[in-house]
């Protein structure tokens, strides 16, 4: 948009020049922008993202620093400064597939309270599985494993996902025999992460504060069908839009687009 080349002038429009001409401020037109984003809490790094990728040119010291006086920053919390710890080191992995992170939260619904179970990818942050039940047992924290395994793998089958590794917690449906047998038969690797240290866990918490930023703490859901389809669809969504920094500000499903084909091509 600011960048617009105006064949007549010989020059690009630029964004002071457009909202003179709109008869808009700069942050109206910016507003008007980032509201066609699907998503709430994002930081100052990825509201300018968007808006490069909308034509705007802008700095991100200029965006921290309109972001910071109106008071938009997303929330950051403080903690007591601490020494290292067993779980200390990186837990993102270079390749897609080669861990996941899977964790549970619960959210309240007309017929109850109901458990959410989410895998994600640990190189492209890419949700792989997600499902909801009324009960949080063993085999309902199995369902998001099953379904990454076959949109990832193809198939679903001994030893199909060999070289996987799958990051949990010590809650008791991760660490039961049913949940260990059934990693232990696709041909992954169980990784508990280490006791009272949830940030080795952190692709996994990361993704459930994201779900419940934009999803569950701002949706009522009458029935555990209406809660499964909205996850089904956040999904989509996220995995389609959300701009990981790490990867360039590209969503997941790009992400992994972009590896499969490097990886077919060394093939």
């Amino acid at each position: 948009m600011s960048q617009t080349f105006s064949i007549s002038a010989r020059r690009r429009y630029g964004l002071a020049r457009l909202c003179r001409y709109w008869r808009v401020s700069r942050a109206t037109l910016h507003r008007h922008l980032l509201a066609g984003s699907p998503f709430h809490g994002e930081g100052y790094r990825k509201v300018w993202a968007r808006l490069r990728y909308a034509g705007v040119r802008t700095s991100p010291r200029r965006v921290l620093r309109v972001m910071r006086e109106h008071g938009l920053l997303a929330h950051q919390r403080t903690g007591s400064p601490r020494g290292p710890r067993a779980h200390d080191g990186r837990i993102i992995t270079e390749r897609v597939d080669e861990m996941w992170g899977t964790d549970m939260t619960a959210v309240a619904t007309g017929e109850g309270q109901a458990a959410v179970f989410i895998a994600v990818d640990h190189s492209s942050a890419e949700c792989v599985g997600i499902h909801a039940s009324i009960s949080a047992t063993r085999h309902e924290a199995l369902e998001p494993i099953r379904q990454g395994v076959r949109r990832s793998f193809g198939a679903f089958g001994k030893d199909i996902a060999q070289g996987l590794t799958i990051r949990h917690d010590h809650g008791s449906q991760y660490m039961s025999r049913d949940f260990q047998r059934e990693i232990a038969f696709l041909g992954a690797r169980s990784s508990p992460a280490f006791v009272r240290a949830p940030e080795g866990n952190g692709c996994a918490e990361r993704f459930i504060r994201t779900l419940k930023e934009n999803l569950l703490w701002i949706r009522w859901f009458d029935t555990i069908e209406d809660l499964r389809n909205a996850l089904l669809e956040f999904q989509r969504t996220y995995n389609e839009h959300w701009l990981i920094e790490r990867h360039g500000h590209r969503p997941p499903a790009a992400i992994r687009q972009q590896q499969t084909v490097e990886m077919n091509q060394a093939a």
